[in-house]
């Protein structure tokens, strides 16, 4: 995106260094515009600087707060908003909402509610604009470059970049008000300001400039100057801000390409609530600026450009903030309805699509952010965990009564398997690399160790359990009744023991954990009951008596070990012991 600025620049260089209007009144535009996108490059790196910090100081508490308090969709909307207004950054988010949904943990039409909620936090940014309280920016970089560049404590650091991230919006701002202050008597702008007035026209100029920045926030941000300046009246203004909410959607979907179908249906749903608000407000924009005059601070004392540029950028603000609120409050009543016509419109991938060898979770993205993307890890070691639990089921009946074709298409299973471990052993090797709290440490090595006992589980299928199914058919034994009863009953507890592990490192889920290691005492019961029986089995005079109890005995200690594994698996997953957190560096991950 900064690149884009730069390119940008450039070209303005090609420009000629002044421009008149038909009175002869001049400009420097070259100056002009370099000092223009210098300030917007100066605010989108502070935004950007900002997020990130918030990021690392707040992702991990914000996760846990999206989780527990998305009971419904009202609360649902509040949380949504509160979040993103702390870690400003919807994109974020929308991410978690993603990651809660494909889990189970909330409903589809709850993850609509917390996406509206976050729209009302990115307003957020635009009232702290309209403040006007660019005079403390170098104030805040002086503050915050000191903390950076000072402390060795981790959070203050934090503390200070998203100070100095604080300073450098509003120092971006001041930048831009000053390059624009010649166009005050530049009558060519002034005329294409007029032009704003028509609402369909400042839409789409904002809605382009928006997805080419790909930063709603900006675009507020550069309208609050203008407005600043006395450049456009507060119905243009309104229709800009309305412009600047449907570009943003731009970013969701470019964000959702090549994401699970779950992503898409977010970004889309984003993009369906912007649109039809945008829609159902673009014939009451004169109403909404009446209101919001109500509303906002007025200052009487002054006339003409002057007393526009006093009020119009709080009343835009102001209308910013009403025109999200108001959507969410008019909205939220029919989430189950948007719910099901996003899911019509975005069905579920075919099964062959679905099958292919890929991971569904893993976000380069989130990298930066190590709580976020350890929890992709724990949805990708789900995924993996089905692709495990599909051979686990079928690999009995093959055993016991299947054919070489069903045995080998088991064995072929396993290649997912092996490809999914593969990513997900290498993303955890890039989480490995940035810096780490110990409690992040902890976690990255449970799951590196969790996502190794599930691979081991599909290689005791593939390369144990398959081959005695093999040996039955090549040795013609038939596996009695009563035997295939005793089987089947210990192939089911594992089946449970392999879906309880799972499901307890993918959702960090301790009582799912405690159950897999008390189901130790009935793995033991039917080892010893299955020994029993094949003891009583074995003087039975049936042909082939010996080479049936030989593959009968084999398969009953591989389950056993199938259990081990799945155990050890659940094993990893232990209560906190405390929230406080200690950075520990990059590379004391190996």
């Amino acid at each position: 995106m900064y690149r884009l600025l730069v390119i940008a620049a450039a070209s303005f260089l090609c420009l000629p260094a002044f421009a008149a209007d038909s009175t002869g009144s001049s400009i420097a535009v070259g100056q002009m515009v370099m000092q223009l996108v210098g300030g917007l490059a100066l605010f989108l790196f502070g935004i950007d600087q900002m997020t990130n910090a918030l990021k690392s100081v707040a992702g991990e508490r914000m996760r846990t707060v999206l989780a527990r308090l998305t009971s419904n969709r009202y609360l649902g909307a509040m949380t949504g908003a509160f979040v993103t207004a702390i870690i400003q950054s919807s994109s974020v988010t929308t991410v978690l909402v993603i990651g809660f949904t494909t889990a189970g943990l909330m409903s589809f039409s709850q993850s609509i509610g917390v996406i509206m909620g976050a729209n009302i936090g990115t307003t957020i940014t635009a009232q702290i604009v309209a403040f006007k309280v660019t005079k403390a920016a170098f104030l805040m970089i002086a503050v915050g470059f000191g903390f950076l560049f000072f402390s060795k404590k981790d959070t203050l650091r934090h503390y200070g970049e998203i100070l100095m991230g604080l300073g450098l919006v509003f120092f971006g701002m001041t930048v831009m008000s000053e390059a624009m202050q010649p166009l005050r008597s530049y009558q060519p702008f002034l005329d294409l300001m007029i032009t704003m007035e028509n609402p369909f026209i400042g839409i789409l100029i904002a809605a382009a400039f928006t997805g080419l920045i790909q930063s709603s926030s900006a675009t507020t941000a550069i309208v609050i100057v203008m407005a600043g300046q006395g450049f456009i009246t507060l119905p243009a203004g309104i229709a800009l801000a309305f412009g600047a909410n449907i570009g943003t959607c731009i970013t969701a979907m470019l964000a959702a390409i090549g994401k699970p179908r779950e992503a898409l249906r977010a970004a889309f749903t984003h993009v369906l609530f912007n649109v039809a608000g945008v829609f159902l407000w673009l014939g009451f924009v004169d109403q909404l600026a009446t209101v919001v005059t109500m509303l906002s601070p007025s200052h009487a004392e002054l006339s003409g450009a002057q007393r526009l540029a006093a009020e119009a950028p709080r009343q835009i603000a102001n209308a910013h903030t009403i025109f999200n609120v108001a959507n969410t409050v008019i909205f939220i009543w029919f989430t189950t309805l948007i719910a099901r016509l996003v899911e019509w419109l975005i069905p579920d991938k075919p099964l062959d699509e679905e099958s292919l060898v890929k991971a569904k979770y893993l976000d380069e993205d989130m990298l930066s952010t190590p709580s976020l993307a350890l929890d992709l890890v724990r949805r990708e070691i789900k995924h993996m965990g089905r692709r495990v639990q599909e051979m686990l089921a079928g690999i009995m009946p093959a055993i016991l009564r299947g054919s070489a074709s069903e045995l080998d298409a088991i064995e072929r299973m396993d290649e997912r398997v092996d490809a999914l471990h593969a990513e997900i052993v290498i993303y955890l090797g890039r989480v490995s690399r940035r810096e780490l709290t110990e409690k992040q440490t902890d976690d990255f090595v449970r799951l590196m160790e969790a996502v190794n006992d599930l691979e081991n589980i599909g290689d005791v299928i593939e390369m144990n359990l398959v081959e005695l199914g093999r040996r039955r058919i090549e040795k013609r034994v038939s596996v009695s009744q009563p035997t295939q009863v005793v089987l089947s009953d210990f192939h089911q507890v594992v089946m449970d023991s392999v879906d309880a592990a799972v499901r307890a490192v993918a959702e960090d889920d301790i009582h799912a954990a405690k159950s897999v290691t008390r189901m130790k005492k009935e793995i033991t019961r039917i080892t010893n009951s299955a020994a029993l029986h094949e003891a009583k089995r074995l003087v039975a005079n049936e042909p082939h008596r010996i080479e049936a109890y030989t593959i009968e005995m084999d398969i009953a200690e591989k389950l056993q070990r199938i259990f081990y594994f799945a155990r050890r698996m659940a094993r990893t997953v232990k209560s906190d012991p405390s929230d406080e957190e200690r950075v520990v560096p990059a590379d004391a991950v190996t």
